[in-house]
């Protein structure tokens, strides 16, 4: 994996980002959204997690973008602040290539540099590769919500995972 870089998204990354999701939006159930958002609102998106100083993470291979990755405070409410939901996606072409391990990996490390104690995994449509990659990532299974979304003509469940950011010995 000499050939992969991992570093910081940057607002010229919104096009290689937006192409990534697009595809998972009209191909996949990783997402429950229906219609991808627009190079311009990942520019925005990755202004506002870089300004809160949380991660935005790009994996680029032969200088093309294959995946990215990024961390949000899970919930709005102040008691959520050290709790952190992840999202990550990878190019098709680059699929089972390592992209998502080497991503993911980083991406918790740079969650736990900037404070968050916890990563939660809210993985549409139970996607067995995502739960796989998860779970290679230290993630623990914690939950199942039974036919919450519908999407290409089916219900889908959602399941969550989580990993524990925290150091040994500063456990609860």
């Amino acid at each position: 994996m000499a050939d992969l870089t991992i570093r910081p998204a940057r607002q010229a990354d919104a096009q290689a980002v937006c192409n990534i999701y697009a595809f998972h939006v009209a191909h996949s159930t990783a997402t429950f959204d229906t219609a991808a958002p627009d190079p311009a609102a990942w520019a925005d998106k990755i202004a506002a997690v870089t300004a809160r100083g949380w991660p935005f993470l790009v994996a680029e291979r032969g200088g093309a973008v294959a995946g990215y990755a990024y961390a949000t405070q899970f919930r709005d409410r102040a008691a959520y602040a050290r709790t952190c939901e992840d999202s990550i996606y990878v190019a098709d072409a680059a699929r089972g290539g390592g992209v998502g391990s080497a991503l993911l990996a980083a991406l918790v490390e740079a969650a736990r540099a900037c404070g968050f104690e916890q990563m939660i995994a809210v993985i549409g449509g139970g996607e067995p590769a995502s739960v796989a990659l998860h779970g290679k990532c230290g993630f623990v299974h914690a939950g199942r919500m039974r036919n919450v979304g519908f999407k290409f003509g089916r219900r889908l469940d959602t399941v969550y995972m989580q990993c524990n950011l925290m150091m040994e010995g500063h456990e609860r």
